[in-house]
């Protein structure tokens, strides 16, 4: 999934929470969440994702020994 799309349903999940709804419709799909818990959660988890997305990839660590030091 692209960042813009993470962001396009982070907006529609936050839209729904604000209007005190618990259905959310992109692509063609409708979900609905049993509690507002649920709704935040997944709002949450997206929030992650976006970073996660924005840091990047991150930095790889490789160790390595020299001998004889």
């Amino acid at each position: 999934m692209t960042l813009d799309e993470l962001k396009s349903r982070h907006s529609a999940l936050l839209a729904a929470r604000y209007s005190g709804t618990r259905s959310v419709s992109y692509d063609g799909k409708t979900v609905n969440y049993g509690t507002d818990a649920e709704l935040a959660a997944a709002i949450s988890d997206l929030e992650r994702r976006i970073a996660q997305a924005e840091r990047g990839a991150g930095r790889i660590l490789r160790p390595y020994a020299v001998k004889d030091l």
